[in-house]
């Protein structure tokens, strides 16, 4: 049965029966020290530090057999699948489909572009290499959340105001309520997390809505105890 979650900018009605938990890009090259996100010169600490609490969020899920969606920001070899617009960005010698410390950059299989394992997908999990910042370019997604019958999407990964907030746009214009689950995300820089939540639910949740995993945990734990 539906069940409230305290929420920014109000409580975020939760349907178990229509809900999936989506986490985007948790890759190795991102996140770990070492990776492609290291060498551009950010603090990839700042993602590190959220990988406890992804893979708490993650079991939440697991826990209420509920579905779990993983993406990777992923290209194919030949490079078919990353225009020039965006191949062209960033150091020379560091950009997409370069070989880096983990392999080639941003390329389906390599070493880098692998989930972590401390949060690595489990059979029956949904896995997608998008080719772009949002999820549902390319993809199918859509179509295969439409046929389990999802229609919330809760949302953890990084970073903040890229493809975490690009891929809950994108669901928002499909039709999905979107929440974030606020410190399960991360940008490498704090500024831009804080302001991308504050453009996600502005105006009263143009976007989506907001929580922290402590507050979804305890509304999930009276929701059983009710029910």
């Amino acid at each position: 049965m539906p069940f409230t979650v305290p929420a920014r900018p109000y409580d975020f009605v939760l349907d178990p029966r229509r809900t999936a938990l989506v986490v985007i890009d948790m890759q190795r090259d991102f996140i770990e020290p070492g990776g492609f996100g290291d060498t551009l010169g950010n603090d990839v600490s700042r993602l590190t530090a959220i990988v406890p609490t992804v893979a708490g969020l993650i079991a939440l899920f697991r826990a209420n057999r509920l579905p779990v969606v993983h993406t990777r920001e992923a290209h194919q070899p030949d490079l078919s699948d990353c225009p020039p617009a965006k191949r062209l960005r960033g150091k020379p010698g560091l950009r997409i489909g370069d070989t880096g410390a983990m392999g080639r950059i941003l390329i389906a299989g390599e070493p880098g572009n692998q989930i972590l394992p401390e949060l690595a997908p489990v059979e029956g999990e949904i896995v997608i290499d998008k080719p772009g910042k949002g999820m549902f370019w390319a993809t199918g997604l859509h179509e295969r959340l439409q046929a389990i019958g999802i229609e919330q999407l809760a949302f953890a990964g990084v970073t903040t105001e890229v493809c975490v907030q690009t891929s809950m746009r994108e669901a928002n214009d499909r039709g999905y309520e979107c929440l974030l689950i606020e410190d399960a995300t991360e940008s490498y820089f704090p500024e831009f997390k804080a302001a991308a939540i504050e453009m996600i639910v502005a105006q009263g949740a143009i976007v989506g809505w907001s929580t922290p995993l402590a507050t979804l945990e305890r509304a999930f734990a009276e929701a059983m105890v009710d029910g």
